[in-house]
């Protein structure tokens, strides 16, 4: 079971655990899209620096 906060626009947030390519694990709030936007995960670019995983636009 995943459990989460709504935020004032009734966005759903949650907490999940990424893993670098060091192996390092890292557990950062994530957005669930809903199907409302482009389906994609919404990230900080500073959670992308700090894992070592490459933006793609």
């Amino acid at each position: 079971m995943i459990e989460g906060r709504f935020s004032d626009n009734k966005e759903l947030f949650f907490e999940v655990e990424l893993v670098a390519t060091n192996g390092e694990k890292f557990s950062i709030e994530a957005l669930l899209d809903n199907g409302f936007i482009d389906g994609w995960l919404a990230i900080n670019t500073q959670e992308l620096d700090a894992i070592s995983w490459i933006l793609w636009s």
